[in-house]
């Protein structure tokens, strides 16, 4: 029998609150998905055993100052002494997450140090930690499910989109990525960075491709996570058309997302609930099956549940790039600093993409996803338009040295990128060229380049 509700309905200025809780200073976070591979086969280690990841979350968990993070019970993720977090995602991906830095230069020695002492805790396990966008060797009918109480809740809302959301089960499972995040100071200062973020992740997703082999083979995609997300409930992923609004602000964004239904919803004993598939606003007038109406939780876990190229929180999560290999990984951050941080800079990318429809930003995704920098975004090379915001990235970071804000080691992180720009060869191209080389060796030989170590 449905409880009265004592919860009053969300108002405005409550769901509004979430995207003001913010300081004064402009951070860059990241969080970088690593494989944890048997480093003779490549096959992904399972959760479970004496050397699977869970033995290794509590090891890790078991270091002076550690706190473990239970899931209705699993151990699923670490807080570490140093700072940052480690959590195991749906299947067995180990994700770091740093601690806000005010410098790209000073989050890169920090992600660096922690991501060495992790791998090094791995090989006292047995396996490699192998950052990039796919597992490489591992079919998904050889997933090892992670017992997350949302997992199967995701899975079967993922089914019930049929063909839009037939890749959601691969995505959740199969990739990985390595993601920054951004601060906003203002409404205005919200919709600026926002708005350039979301037109710009498209030609940046063919600097960064790097998801060419999939179960031990090549495949005719570079970047099979791309292809996994065109068909992942598209209402929810890749570029939504509110962020490409010339009159985007922070109403529109909450009317879109009222439009959603939620998927689940976290139940007082730590596990999870599916929810009634009805738009939002629907439930905060509505209330749950339960009886009971939203809170600001439930609306945060909600935005939580948009898979967008920029999620929008109490920060901007730019998502659209796959993950790129070790060497590599601090070109995430960097690029996106100099491109967010740096008003004419941003200003500069805005007026070039603005123009863009969202129709033309997934025609193109499409092609990336299978041909990188040789595809083509609003009728013209990629390369073209992904050299340029390279390089207003790079003159955004010089700027922000000069002030004083930054320092010079930052422009070092770009370097991949100028080499991927320059040659046309992507990261994915670099991974097959190995493949097709030695296709027998492949499993060992790309575990030891692109491990951490």
């Amino acid at each position: 029998m449905p409880i009265a509700s004592v919860t009053p309905p969300l108002s405005r200025s409550a769901l509004r609150s979430v995207f003001e809780e913010r300081g004064g200073d402009e951070l860059v976070g990241v969080e970088v998905e690593t494989a944890a591979l048997d480093p003779l086969t490549g096959a992904a280690v399972p959760y479970a055993g004496e050397n699977g990841v869970r033995a290794y979350l509590d090891f890790l968990s078991s270091l002076p100052g550690a706190e473990p993070e239970l899931d209705h019970g699993a151990l699923v993720g670490v807080r570490l002494p140093g700072g940052g977090t480690v959590s195991v995602e749906h299947g067995g991906a180990v994700e770091f997450s740093s601690r806000p830095a005010t410098r790209v230069a000073d989050l890169a020695e920090h992600t660096a140090g922690a991501l060495r002492e992790l791998a090094a805790a791995a090989r006292r396990f047995g396996f490699a930690l192998v950052p990039g966008a796919l597992y490489p060797c591992t079919p998904f009918e050889e997933v090892n499910w992670v017992p997350h109480a949302r997992t199967p809740l995701m899975r079967r809302h993922f089914a019930s989109l049929g063909e839009a959301g037939c890749w959601g089960s691969h995505l959740m499972s199969m990739t990985l990525s390595t993601q920054a995040s951004f601060d906003f100071l203002s409404p205005a200062d919200l919709a600026a960075k926002l708005t350039m973020q979301a037109a710009a992740s498209t030609p940046a997703a063919a600097l960064f491709v790097n998801a060419p082999v999939y179960a031990g083979r090549p495949s005719s995609f570079l970047s099979h996570r791309m292809h996994y997300r065109s068909r992942t409930d598209p209402a929810r992923t890749r570029v939504i058309p509110v962020t490409l609004r010339e009159d985007f602000d922070i109403e529109r964004f909450i009317d879109w997302a009222l439009t959603l239904p939620m998927i689940h919803r976290a139940t007082p004993d730590g596990g999870c609930r599916p929810v009634e598939p009805v738009p939002f606003g629907t439930l905060i007038r509505s209330g749950f099956e339960d009886g009971t109406l939203p809170d600001l939780g439930d609306w945060r876990a909600h935005l939580s549940q948009i898979f967008s190229d920029v999620r929008l929180r109490a920060t901007l999560e730019v998502r659209a790039v796959d993950g790129p290999p070790w060497y590599a990984l601090m070109a995430v951050p960097a690029f996106w600093s100099g491109l967010t941080y740096h008003e004419p800079s941003r200003t500069a990318a805005r007026d070039m993409l603005r123009h863009v429809s969202r129709e033309r930003h997934l025609a193109a995704l499409d092609d990336i996803a299978r041909r990188g920098m040789a595809a083509e975004f609003d009728g013209r090379p990629v390369r073209e338009t992904a050299a340029e915001l390279l390089r207003l990235s790079t003159e955004g970071l010089r700027a922000r040295i000069a002030a004083g804000l930054e320092r010079p080691e930052a422009l070092a992180c770009l370097d991949p990128l100028h080499e991927v720009v320059t040659s046309g060869v992507t990261f994915a191209e670099r991974v097959l060229a190995a493949w097709h080389e030695a296709p027998e060796r492949f499993p060992e030989r790309f575990v030891a380049e692109y491990r951490i170590p």
